[in-house]
C-alpha cells in the first residue's frame, strides 16, 4: 500500500537559520502519529510545507502520491496553532465558511461534534474561552473528509479539562482509514493516543518509531524519552 504521506530530503531555511535539515519519513493510512519537539524545533514549519502554505528550499512532499500543490490541498485538513476564525464570527458563521470553502465538509459530522464539544451555533467567537476556541478549531478541521489531518499544538495553552475533551473528541471523531499527524511538546497528556512518534530537534528528524516498540526497547515512556532527548532545549 502506498504511504499517504512521503517526505523526502526536506530542507527549509529562514535567512541564516535552518528550520529543517534533510527531513525524510513516510506515514501510512489509519495511524495517529505524534510530531514531537520543543518550541522552535521545526514542527510548525514542517506542517506548513506539507499543507502547501510554504515551499521548501530542497526536497519533495507527496500526499497520496500527489506532489504538494493545488490538488494535494484537497486531501489535507490542517489546524494551525493560531485560530482560522475571525472575531466577528459566530460558531455557525465559522461552519458555513468551512462548508463554502471545502467540498468535503460534512455538516452532519460537524453538528455531532458541536454537541460533543458543548458549543452552540449562536456562540460568538470573541466570547469563547481559549479551551472552547480550541474545540471549535478542532471541529472545523475534523469535520472535513480528508485523507491527512494535521493538528499543530491542539492542546497548547488550554486547561486540563479542555485537554481531556479535545483528546476524547480526537478518538471519537477521527476517521480510522485516514492519517492523523499531531504536533505537541505536551507529551504526557497525549502519548496514550499515538501509534508512532517522530522526534524533531533543531530541524532534524532524530527518531521515528512505533510507540510500543520504543517503550519495550527503551524501557521508558514516550514522555520520559522526550524529556531526555530535549533536556538541553
Amino acid at each position: 500500500m502506498e504511504p499517504i504521506l512521503q517526505v523526502k530530503e526536506l530542507s527549509k531555511q529562514y535567512g541564516s537559520r535552518p528550520a529543517l535539515r534533510k527531513v525524510s519519513f513516510e506515514l501510512s493510512s489509519g495511524r495517529i502519529t505524534g510530531l514531537l519537539g520543543s518550541n522552535g524545533s521545526g514542527k510548525t514549519t514542517l506542517m506548513k510545507l506539507i499543507a502547501g502554505l510554504s515551499r521548501p528550499d530542497t526536497g519533495e512532499i507527496f500526499i497520496g502520491g500527489v506532489p504538494v500543490g493545488e490538488e494535494s490541498r484537497q486531501l489535507v485538513s490542517f489546524m494551525p496553532d493560531r485560530p482560522l476564525t475571525e472575531s466577528w464570527m459566530s460558531v455557525g458563521d465559522a461552519l458555513r465558511f468551512q462548508a463554502d470553502f471545502y467540498a468535503d465538509f460534512d455538516p452532519a459530522k460537524a453538528r455531532r461534534m458541536l454537541e460533543f464539544m458543548r458549543l452552540r451555533k449562536q456562540d460568538k467567537v470573541k466570547t469563547l474561552s481559549k479551551g472552547m476556541n480550541e474545540r471549535l478549531q478542532l471541529t472545523l478541521a475534523l469535520s472535513r473528509r480528508a485523507k491527512l489531518y494535521m493538528l499543530d499544538e491542539p492542546i497548547g495553552g488550554v486547561d486540563p479539562v479542555a485537554r481531556t475533551r479535545i483528546l476524547d473528541a480526537l478518538m471519537e471523531f477521527y476517521e480510522e482509514d485516514s492519517t492523523l499527524l499531531i504536533s505537541t511538546h505536551l507529551v504526557s497528556d497525549i502519548e496514550r493516543i499515538f501509534d508512532e512518534v517522530l522526534f524533531i530537534k533543531e530541524g532534524e528528524l532524530v527518531l521515528q518509531g512505533e510507540v510500543e516498540d520504543i517503550r519495550l526497547q527503551r524501557r521508558k515512556s514516550i514522555d520520559e524519552l522526550f524529556r531526555e532527548v530535549f533536556a538541553e532545549c
